[in-house]
């Protein structure tokens, strides 16, 4: 048995994979567990959790295999600093943060309990956007494939272009530090008032509410050159003066990197918590076109040199669900394959499949289809947490509790659906998910503001039964970690307005019997009663990441407007008549938090 322990630390979204004998076993994100959003320290609880998961003791791993090389591109980085001369606290700043990533050894000694001379792991530091590129490519359904990496920047490097063949590949292009889109992006989520790390995903959904006034001003800060592109410096001071990054207790905060001549081109920045207007509506949309314009243009480059009809797409621009549901209608490829987690929390996994691939040649047997990965509850622990908080519940048969369930989607009622193991990756798949009835034009303001506690403009996905994608969406494609947004037939928008965006499209996840039966059962019992086969999905959370355990699910249900909590068998109803009055409406408490009970 050869054992392999990836992990990604000391970058937003610290996380840890396990990989048996070439098979992906458990992943899981560090915020999961500490309830930081984006923790980007070490995963300690991670690790331990795989390998738990795993029946794995810390003895017995073989290998452990890290995303980032801090000697990679090493003449690259002397170069720069030659040329540009970037500040001595930009340097600093950087020595700072590389210092975390000292002592490895030590530090997965210490999560698992051990000392170091009592270990025989073996160590691999691989280059970041190799292990992006394994984490789209190896893991795939093909055997040759394209492959783009995109992100903002990891081990100087923020673009990578390869053809992949079997275990190897070929690469074609980088673009190096300071040019990323990556970093345009966030740049700009930042200057619209957008102040956390991963807050881009906000100003995706704003786009489609805008128009794209502002598309000439973007085409002059990033451009093609070549077969990639480039960022117009004069706009950014990244790369003169560093991006100030702090992690207060491992959540990465991220300090405004754009120059003085932006805002005086364009205005003055948005201030958090400033009425937002159709002008922010407006540079959104244009943001989003020209960075579509940008990717499509590498994408096109990518297939003339590769001549292959398959891509592999990961990195944190990856996630841009938007422009990822336009590849095939605008670029030749004509099959996609987006990893659940294609973000820097993949590389954990994308690093341990480097290591069994190419470092120790095996040949390749394992396909990523679905992102179940994570942490599950039994029955009975459900029971216990339920009764532990002194609840009401009613336990069902998986029958009954599917028609109840449903039954209370048609009354109106939003529902937490907290089933099995949980998702890796940022979206919620139907395990961690709040469920509603699409059909319900209320729907979408009910959860933003009632539940969700947030932007009004945010959008919600549909769920749909992958059978019946080419009935409701325009482009009918496999899309199970909802990583594209496809647009919604027009005569169906009004069937289901509560997951219809303002432009008419939907960030489809395309829900498998074989995969996730539970849910899909769930969603086809809904489509027998209604003829719609599509749920509303979120993820189960409020200003905090995704629950993992029965008792943050609780908390969550209790401190919120949820109408309804179904855990495991066990179906909690807040407008029950047994259910206690003063836990009908929601509860002033802490995430995670639970009252005394009385």
């Amino acid at each position: 048995m050869t054992t392999i322990l990836g992990i990604n630390a000391y970058h937003g979204d610290a996380s840890a994979s396990l990989v048996i004998d070439g098979q992906l076993v458990a992943a899981v994100e560090e915020e999961r567990f500490n309830r930081i959003k984006h923790w980007a320290g070490f995963p300690a609880e991670s690790i331990r959790w795989c390998l738990e998961a795993g029946g794995v003791k810390p003895e017995q791993v073989d290998h452990v295999a890290v995303s980032f090389d801090p000697r990679a591109n090493i003449g690259k980085r002397i170069a720069f600093v030659a040329k540009n001369r970037p500040s001595l606290r930009a340097i600093v700043d950087r020595l700072k943060r590389q210092g975390k990533t000292l002592g490895l050894e030590d530090q997965f000694a210490q999560a698992v309990g051990r000392r170091a001379d009592q270990l025989k792991a073996k160590f691999h530091r691989i280059e970041h956007h190799q292990t992006h590129v394994a984490a789209g490519f190896l893991i795939s359904p093909y055997e040759e494939s394209a492959v783009l990496s995109v992100d903002g920047m990891g081990d100087f490097t923020s673009t990578l272009t390869a053809l992949g063949k079997g275990t190897d590949w070929k690469e074609f292009d980088r673009v190096y530090f300071p040019h990323s889109i990556g970093f345009l992006y966030s740049a700009i989520t930042m200057y619209l008032g957008f102040p956390y790390y991963g807050d881009e995903y906000k100003v995706m959904g704003l786009a489609p509410y805008g128009e794209p006034e502002f598309a000439d001003f973007f085409r002059k800060l990033i451009y093609p050159k070549g077969d990639v592109f480039e960022l117009n410096l004069d706009y950014f001071t990244h790369h003169k003066q560093g991006i100030r990054m702090s992690w207060n207790e491992g959540a990465p905060m991220v300090e405004p990197f754009h120059s003085g001549r932006l805002e005086k081109e364009l205005g003055r920045l948005r201030m958090k918590g400033e009425e937002m207007t159709s002008r922010h509506d407006n540079l959104a949309k244009s943001l989003q076109v020209v960075t579509e314009e940008i990717i499509l243009h590498l994408l096109n480059r990518l297939h003339a040199k590769a001549k292959c009809p398959n891509l592999c797409m990961t990195g944190g621009v990856a996630m841009n669900s938007v422009a990822n549901g336009k590849i095939t209608r605008l670029t030749p490829f004509e099959n996609v394959y987006i990893p659940a987690g294609a973000a820097d929390n993949g590389t954990s996994f994308g690093a341990a499949f480097y290591v069994w691939n190419r470092v120790l040649g095996e040949k390749r047997g394992f396909v990523q289809d679905h992102a179940y990965w994570g942490c599950e509850s039994s029955d009975d622990e459900c029971l216990a947490a339920i009764q532990a908080a002194g609840l009401p519940c009613e336990t069902l048969e998986t029958d009954a509790l599917l028609e109840r369930t449903v039954e209370k989607m048609l009354e109106g009622r939003v529902v937490g659906w907290f089933q099995g193991k949980m998702e890796f990756g940022a979206r919620a798949l139907g395990s961690r998910s709040l469920i509603a009835d699409p059909r319900r034009t209320d729907m979408r303001d009910i959860i933003n503001l009632r539940i969700k506690f947030r932007e009004k403009f945010r959008p919600f996905a549909p769920s749909i039964l992958e059978e019946h994608v080419g009935e409701w969406f325009e482009i009918d494609e496999h899309t199970p970690y909802m990583e594209k947004v496809f647009p919604i037939r027009e005569e169906k928008r009004a069937l289901i307005p509560a997951v219809t965006h303002v432009d008419g499209s939907g960030r489809l996840q395309s829900v498998s019997k074989l995969t996730n039966p539970r849910y899909h059962a769930l969603i086809s019992k809904f489509f027998e009663k209604t003829g719609v086969p599509i749920v509303l999905n979120t993820s189960l959370n409020e200003n905090e990441p995704v629950v993992r355990i029965p008792r943050e699910a609780l908390s969550c249900f209790l401190r919120t407007d949820m109408d309804v909590l179904v855990l495991g068998n066990h179906i909690l109803d807040r407008h029950a008549p047994d259910f206690p009055e003063q836990w009908r409406k929601r509860v002033d408490l802490k995430p995670g938090e639970m009252p005394e009970r009385r």
